[in-house]
């Protein structure tokens, strides 16, 4: 159907000041201290892993899509220590990926860094170490609030010295003390871990990645705030 010309530039405009809202940060935000990391068009303050520039493919509808961009991992040129992180990100259909944070190495980030899982595991009863929104293989999310794949989903991750916080989508569902991680391979809990060494000693400053991991997977709106 048609629609009345008055309407059609109406629809437009509404369209138009929908998608200005993506990557811009409010008044408020910024009387915050929040700073986009991507405006939704240039990714000169990325590398791709290899220190790579992030193909320009890679950034689709004002969102970074890490997939096949050369590294599996895309990285913010900068390093950061204390901060509020917010973003927005949807997934494919069976899609694992993840938000790096503090990445000593970008060589290594598994073994350097820490990683919130990105994961398509929606509706999961009992959410686990590896899904959507837990400390990767350390603290399993206290619920599961992921949206199913092709939703948009909001995340907020709090660095703040040993203090690390997840909220997804409103909720928080991680919050734990790193210096109670004392030991190589062990979490607090006594459960194994696969890291080298104790999550108390890993870097406190770093790089911020995203990961491809073979799927789709979808990035906008990411915003930080320094802590000091």
């Amino acid at each position: 159907m048609r629609l009345a010309p008055c309407l059609a530039v109406a629809s437009l405009s509404l369209a138009a000041a929908t998608f200005a809202a993506d990557n811009a940060l409010s008044s408020a935000e910024r009387q915050q201290g929040y700073v986009l990391l991507f405006d939704g068009k240039d990714a000169s303050g990325w590398f791709v892993k290899g220190n790579k520039p992030l193909p320009t493919t890679n950034i689709e509808e004002g969102a970074i899509n890490p997939y096949k961009s050369g590294g599996g991992m895309v990285y913010t040129k900068d390093r950061f220590a204390n901060f509020v992180l917010s973003c927005d990100f949807k997934v494919s259909q069976g899609c694992n990926s993840g938000i790096f944070f503090r990445v000593g190495d970008p060589k290594n980030e598994v073994q350097t860094g820490f990683e919130i899982q990105v994961m398509d595991s929606a509706g999961r009863a009992t959410p686990g170490k590896h899904d959507c929104g837990a400390l990767y293989d350390v603290l399993a999310p206290s619920k599961n609030v992921m949206k199913k794949a092709g939703e948009w989903n909001h995340m907020e991750i709090t660095a703040d010295k040993a203090i690390v916080k997840v909220a997804l989508n409103g909720e928080t569902i991680v919050e734990t003390d790193l210096n109670k991680y004392t030991e190589a391979g062990k979490n607090s809990d006594g459960s194994k871990n696969k890291f080298e060494k104790a999550l108390k000693d890993f870097p406190r400053e770093g790089h911020i990645g995203l990961q491809d991991h073979g799927k789709p997977v979808w990035y906008k709106n990411v915003k930080l705030r320094v802590l000091r």
